[in-house]
């Protein structure tokens, strides 16, 4: 038997693992098809090539959740202590570096606003209640804003949950229901981040490298500047069944032959499709699907299938979906010393840091340093963005969009009222995401396939744009639950898939949440 994942994304890294670890198979049997240069896929962070630092983002962890990530690193050795496993190594770091923000909200006079409340009328508590308890199939495709009321959007906790987790109001119902009933443990501790971890360097370097070394140690075959783009399916009673891959390399194209015994794993879509970057003197190049055709074979094979979903649901408009986002290299230390002043936090203790008033809906984050491996003592990094980067700016008369790191730094430099000389000499690169929330788009219940559809034979299905009963999309636990979640089906795998964590269960964290929406 061979495995063959489409995608270098973290799912297909985790499945590659799983397979190995819990179902025996060898290294060697596996192959991960990647068009980029490197694994990781939304996962990843790296040096610029006009100088400095740049990571698109880091998805937020906990340890009250993601119970399968946490699974899969307990088995990954750390690569700079390898008596520890990843787990372990992000434990220990998170207690020795504890997470609880001061300054999350600020306001337009660089006033730290004070948000022990959430600032709810009784309106707004019903509303949230309503939407909380009504059912997926009722929910339907229905927008948040047509359960909760526009006086809601401007209460501290929606700006401190919209930032948190990225939401925008036209987004779907089902998804903010789901995410409030996953993270209710976090609502009564939303303004100060508290249950918020965080990896020893970047998610790239604290995660992806280790387990693509294990993975390479264990003999996975790793295919990078390839891109699959067919493949060939077999409908036959009510069974759909695939034949062979297409890829296409620098050498052309060839196929690849599926086994009757062979199994294909695919990641349909990628919210960081078609994303970009500019530099301190251009802003980040406006691309579409069309520049990158990342949704193309999803949309190919899913043609008259409606079990593999509706690529439509997710892609069709890039103004719902997108965000910027910017990561700022210093090379002093003044910035982050006026940070740390300002706030009361020490980098990578504090998170988020949201400017309320902003047009850009503008937040950045400093972490704990260095946030590479391998960077110079002498730099700093932290990393920015901003939910609404279509509209014109407060203190530069542009949209975000259109503006260069330089035009990034004036503008954050002017919420904060710093002099210019605190980022003098600090490399600023902009990142355009036209898909970035895709996944949180109102959309059906058919419109993601099942990890493994019903209809399916050999083929499975690993991202963010899968259906999980549930579970929360935009964090690497749901692409690794998808994976752990179609290895152990098609190889049938005994040991059972770590269940989600009931915190809406608890009756200390229901009374908990009921008095926090009181304060």
């Amino acid at each position: 038997m061979k495995a063959y994942f489409v995608g270098g994304g973290i799912g297909s890294l985790a499945g590659a693992a799983f397979m190995i670890r819990d179902a025996g198979v060898a290294g060697a049997q596996i192959t991960i098809i990647e068009r980029s240069a490197i694994a990781g896929g939304s996962l990843d962070a790296a040096p610029h090539a006009t100088g400095g630092y740049s990571l698109r983002g880091g998805r937020m962890l906990t340890s009250d959740h993601y119970e399968c990530l946490w699974d899969l690193l307990k088995t990954i050795p750390s690569l700079d202590h390898p008596e520890e496993s990843v787990f372990e190594e992000t434990a220990r770091f998170n207690r020795e570096h504890p997470a609880h923000s001061s300054a999350r909200l600020v306001d337009q006079h660089r006033f730290k606003l004070d948000v022990s409340s959430m600032g709810f009328t009784n309106a707004d508590r019903l509303e949230l209640v309503r939407l909380a308890e009504t059912s997926e199939d009722a929910l339907g495709t229905s927008r948040i804003t047509d359960w909760l009321s526009p006086p809601f959007f401007r209460t501290n906790f929606w700006w401190m949950w919209q930032t948190t987790f990225a939401f925008q109001p036209w987004h779907s119902a089902v998804e903010l229901k789901r995410y409030l009933h996953r993270f209710m443990n976090e609502f009564p501790r939303i303004e100060t981040l508290a249950g918020v971890k965080r990896t020893v360097y970047n998610q790239y370097d604290s995660i992806v490298q280790p387990l693509e070394a294990w993975l390479r140690a264990g003999g996975v075959n790793f295919v990078h500047g390839t891109t699959v783009t067919e493949m060939d399916l077999r409908d036959e009673g009510g069974q759909v069944t695939v034949q062979a891959l297409h890829v296409l390399d620098d050498a052309g194209t060839r196929r690849i032959a599926v086994g009757a015994e062979d199994l294909v794993f695919f990641q349909n879509a990628s919210m960081t499709d078609a994303s970009s970057t500019g530099s301190m003197e251009f802003a980040a190049p406006r691309l579409t699907m069309a520049d990158s055709g990342g949704w193309t074979l999803w949309e190919k094979i899913a043609r008259g299938r409606p079990e593999f979903g509706n690529p439509a649901a997710f892609n069709s408009s890039i103004a719902e979906s997108y965000w910027a986002s910017f990561t700022v290299t210093c090379n002093t230390t003044a910035f982050f010393d006026r940070m740390e002043s300002f706030s009361g936090d020490r980098a990578g203790t504090g998170g988020l840091v949201t400017f309320k008033d902003s047009n850009w809906q503008m937040s950045v984050v400093l972490y704990h340093q260095p946030h590479f491996r391998g960077q110079r003592a002498d730099q700093q990094v932290f990393w920015g963005y901003a939910l609404q980067p279509d509209r014109v700016g407060n203190f530069v008369p542009k949209a975000m969009s259109d503006c260069s790191g330089a035009e990034i730094l004036q503008e954050l430099r002017g919420h904060l009222n710093f002099d210019p000389e605190v980022l003098a000499g600090a490399i600023c690169i902009p990142c355009r995401l036209p898909y970035i929330t895709s996944m949180f788009m109102p959309r059906a219940k058919t419109d993601r396939p099942l990890p493994v559809p019903k209809c399916s034979r050999n083929l499975a299905f690993v991202s963010q744009f899968v259906e999980i009963g549930d579970d929360v999309v935009f964090t690497v636990e749901y692409s690794v639950r998808a994976a752990q979640m179609a290895v152990y089906q098609l190889l049938g795998v005994r040991r059972q898939v770590p269940p989600i964590t009931r915190h809406d269960h608890s009756l200390k964290v229901m009374f908990d949440s009921l008095v926090k929406s009181f304060s």
